[in-house]
């Protein structure tokens, strides 16, 4: 073998800095760890959030539509502070580094969740629907929500470096590594749900039969167990090093633009500043050639005469054409990034009303006494997800491949097209349910009944929908958001993936707001009351068909002008 064939083409080094050698590190010998710790991290979140909603309700006394508006916004901040992970990751600390230190504040953090949970005179003293009159005190309540918050910050750190991560473990300059990073992502989402199956399941029946300290102590483990399987795999990771800060080299394009408005751009790009080697100035980055869209921002690579280029260069008057393509590909990732919004608030119901929803239903498990906790109908979401992965990347890709020419079967954006379309469809099957499921309240009069005479496994293809358009749609935007990212912002642009979750949570909890806000009106008991029997969370569902289907018209508009990235060059 080559000398050329020993080493990475992709800047990648091993855990002592020197340039990373295929055969020793890499590829899918070093993804069981990645894999794991997500397993076992997502397990841990998981168990401990599929159920919070009920644990505010129940333990904390909180009424609906409070409960369903903290979970939604605590589940926002553990989808905005990736933003603070992915910052430290590309332009200081590198991805492994930023997985590590998180992970501390992420154990720590479970670790007061489970003591909240377990210890006299921090534990919540309500016992559910029959202590009308009891509330958690203050200190109660705050230990619970700085755990809760600190377990938000642990996971800013993880959530946008750890599929990157593991896609760097691939060499996008090998063809026959790249091939096998689109199959990546499809795994890195089934051991996701490996995780959340477990958790669904197993730990959210102990939390209702056994008790909330074991049901938040045995996440707590998972996470311990998580950041073992990380550190266990060190010797075989490649990593990338980290490029400066991207936020300067941004706000340094921005700037050097504005100080030449009147500066015309040459029609010749080969006029615009770039340094004349192959590779990048960038740490980390490729170079990346230029493109014909948003050509104000050309102006920061046109020298002028003030522009010395014998002697060092002012970047806050003069930009490479590559710094100022990065601001670009951000800046077309914007449109289609934003259509996520709305698909994350559909998402979001699944740990919200859906469970309120089912918690109105027959819990028992056929005519046995056996009871299934409301929130572990998730469960279908996650087997639907497990089972629509292997389909999607061993069958739909190959047949797709045939029609469409395209090595991966369908393009990124077409995939998450079809998640978005699939999407709608989940609410339609939730909102319809909501009705039959009212309609009987008011024929046989069970307003005041707790569980209607109507089995919660209808609640199955709401559920079921939901996981076959993640597959399409999540999956498509962890690949999309990696591969269209400048090299040197990769963890950052994962994370703008991920804060379309928070933002749809945010839009959730900002939704039940208004809704309540204008359905109360007059004494009136609102969409979202406390017995759901008296209210008509059918209208949400309605509410959240009609944004979708306007999401998905104003997605297939944004994607039709969509210019991919284009990447010349080596890396530094």
């Amino acid at each position: 073998m080559e000398e050329d064939d020993v080493y990475t083409k992709d800047g990648t080094v091993d855990y002592l800095g020197n340039p990373a050698n295929k055969k020793r590190t890499g590829t899918w010998r070093a993804c069981p760890f990645i894999l794991g710790n997500e397993c076992c991290e997502r397990l841990a979140y998981y168990g401990m959030s599929t159920n919070l909603v009920l644990y505010f309700k129940e333990r904390l006394h909180q009424h609906s539509a409070t409960a369903s508006k903290n979970v939604s916004n605590w589940s926002g901040t553990c989808y905005i502070t990736p933003l603070i992970g992915a910052f430290l990751a590309d332009s200081y600390l590198g991805r492994y580094w930023t997985i590590a230190c998180f992970s501390i504040i992420y154990v720590l953090g479970m670790t007061l969740l489970t003591l909240s949970a377990s210890v006299s005179g921090i534990k919540p003293t309500c016992h559910g629907h029959g202590d009308e009159n009891c509330h958690a005190t203050t200190l109660e309540s705050t230990v619970c929500f700085i755990a809760l918050y600190l377990i938000a910050l642990g996971t800013g750190g993880i959530k946008p470096c750890v599929s990157s991560y593991g896609a760097d473990q691939f060499d996008d300059a090998d063809p026959v590594e790249k091939e096998h990073k689109s199959s990546f992502f499809n795994w890195f989402y089934f051991s996701i749900n490996i995780g959340a199956l477990i958790a669904s399941s197993l730990l959210v029946w102990i939390q209702d039969n056994v008790g909330w300290g074991w049901g938040f102590g045995i996440p707590a483990v998972a996470m311990a167990i998580a950041v073992a399987s990380f550190f266990s795999g060190s010797r075989l990771y490649r990593n990338q090093k980290p490029g400066g800060s991207a936020l300067t080299r941004i706000i340094q394009v921005i700037v050097a633009s504005m100080r030449k408005y009147n500066v015309k751009v040459p029609n010749d790009k080969s006029q615009l500043y770039e340094i004349a080697d192959t590779e990048s100035v960038i740490e980390g980055s490729r170079k990346l050639d230029h493109t014909d869209e948003l050509r104000f921002f050309d102006k920061a690579a046109v020298v002028g005469q003030l522009d010395n280029l014998k002697e060092s260069v002012n970047p806050w008057r003069l930009c490479t054409v590559t710094q100022v393509e990065e601001l670009k590909s951000i800046l077309r990732l914007l449109p289609i990034w934003a259509t996520g919004i709305v698909f994350a608030t559909v998402y979001g119901q699944m740990s919200t009303l859906f469970v309120l929803q089912g918690q109105t239903m027959d819990t028992r498990v056929g005519n046995s006494s056996f009871k299934i906790p409301p929130a572990s109908l998730s469960i279908f979401d996650t087997l639907s997800v497990i089972f629509w992965v292997p389909v999607y990347d061993r069958f739909i890709v190959p047949v797709a491949r045939k029609f469409t020419g395209h090595k991966n079967g369908l393009t990124q954006v077409q995939r998450m097209g079809i998640g978005l379309f699939i999407s709608i469809f989940s609410m339609v099957a939730a909102a319809i349910l909501e009705v039959v499921r009212l309609r009987m309240v008011r024929r046989h009069n069970y307003y005041n009944l707790d569980e209607v005479p109507m089995t919660i496994f209808w609640q199955v293809p709401q559920y079921f929908l939901i996981g076959c358009a993640e597959v399409f749609t999540f999956i498509g935007q962890l690949e999309f958001f990696y591969e269209q990212a400048p090299d040197a912002m990769r963890s950052l642009c994962s994370a703008l993936s991920l804060l379309t979750v928070a933002l749809g949570q945010y839009l959730s909890s900002l939704l039940v707001t208004i809704v309540t806000r204008i359905s109360t009106r007059n004494g009136s008991l609102g969409w979202i009351p406390d017995n759901l029997n008296y209210g008509h969370v059918d209208y949400f569902f309605w509410l959240l068909t009609v944004l979708s289907v306007l999401n998905l018209i104003i997605y297939l508009v944004v994607a039709q002008f969509y210019t991919y990235k284009r990447a010349v060059g080596t890396l530094r």
